[in-house]
């Protein structure tokens, strides 16, 4: 069996987590801050905040910038559900534009037709590992002073003209276990805004400023320090398996030219390959192949958002309803040997 993700969790993981269970501090500890510090210089940031998921830390950044009832959020429509629930956990309202039909990434023009009076922010997502259009995006809002959360959980590491930091008002990152490193469960929130990560470790830690003394209604989004050891460790290893992601998306590139439509590469941008999606309209068929074959693939994301019935929202949004119905992603993860890519090309390939 081929699996569609793989955790790679080893002795390196374990020894951190017993350095932490021996020092007794089990959450908030030293550990939390060397991870901070960690994440922080690699993604090119001044401040790391950790948080228990890549949704709280979406939470938190809206919270952060003061979005709440009566605001609109503008996501793109073809994302996983999190990036929408965080804009409904503030009171806010998500507005759904479609993304860029090659990239899958939120169009920014789609964004600057949906701006109103009342759009308090945008959330670009970074999906399958390939940085959205910063530089569009950020003429799109600027003018208006809509504030941009980079959802980039599925992309820690990605870069766009070769810098990692998006100079964004936060950027946001999952360490959910089939994300590109780990932490267990996790996430983080990164910015240059002194005031902003101020305000969102307050967010995070129940408001608290000091001892019972409250600034906000916050939220328990702390990452425990065991959690963090194992994200320690994990970073170490990041750039190796994202190297490896990229050598196994060029493999496929080669062997599956012809058959399928392989991923676009924005020239600015260094995919890190969370996922490696293909289209084809045999789409379902390919995956019942795969299946058979004992390769694991997904379809990310089957559904466009607003037409969940929990949102009830409203989008014309055509490229995204045409997605749905033609990704496809295949196994990428480090783990896997040459043989395995060439089998899951195979597989593809043959009529």
């Amino acid at each position: 069996m081929i699996s569609i993700a793989k955790p790679l969790v080893g002795a390196e993981e374990l020894e951190e987590i017993r350095k932490v269970i021996e020092s007794g501090a089990l959450t908030q500890g030293p550990a939390v801050k060397e991870f901070e510090d960690a994440v922080a210089r690699y993604e090119g940031y001044k401040h790391c905040i950790s948080a228990s998921s890549g949704t709280a830390a979406l939470h938190v950044a809206l919270l952060s910038l003061g979005v709440g009832k009566g605001d609109e959020v503008i996501i793109p429509d073809f994302t996983f559900i999190a990036t929408a629930n965080a804009v409904r956990y503030t009171g806010a309202k998500p507005v759904f534009v479609d993304v860029n039909a090659r990239t899958f990434n939120i169009e920014p023009n789609a964004v600057k037709q949906a701006i109103t009076p009342k759009t308090k922010a945008v959330i670009p997502v970074s999906l399958y590992g390939q940085c959205y259009d910063v530089d569009a995006l950020r003429e799109a809002c600027a003018p208006q002073g809509v504030k941009i959360v980079s959802d980039n959980c599925q992309a820690i590491g990605a870069e766009y003209n070769n810098s990692r930091n998006l100079r964004d008002s936060f950027a946001t990152l999952s360490f959910y276990p089939t994300k590109n490193m780990t932490t267990g469960e996790g996430g983080a929130l990164l910015t240059d805004d002194d005031a902003l990560a101020e305000d969102a470790r307050l967010w995070r830690n129940i408001g608290q400023k000091g001892r019972y003394e409250y600034v906000h209604s916050g939220y328990n989004y702390r990452m425990s320090s065991i959690h963090a050891a194992i994200g320690i460790a994990q970073l170490r290893k990041l750039d190796g398996w994202t190297a490896k992601r990229r050598e196994n998306a060029r493999l496929y590139n080669e062997l599956l030219e012809g058959a399928v439509e392989t991923p676009f590469v924005d020239s600015r941008c260094k995919h890190v390959y969370h996922q490696y999606t293909i289209k084809s309209k045999r789409r379902d068929k390919l995956q019942e192949k795969l299946k058979l074959a004992g390769i694991g693939s997904g379809v990310y994301y089957p559904a466009p958002l607003h037409s969940l019935s929990i949102f009830k929202g409203r989008g014309a949004c055509p490229v995204t309803k045409a997605l749905c119905k033609t990704v496809l992603s295949l196994p990428v993860h480090p783990a896997l040997s040459e043989a395995d890519i060439r089998l899951v090309a195979e597989t593809i390939r043959k009529r």
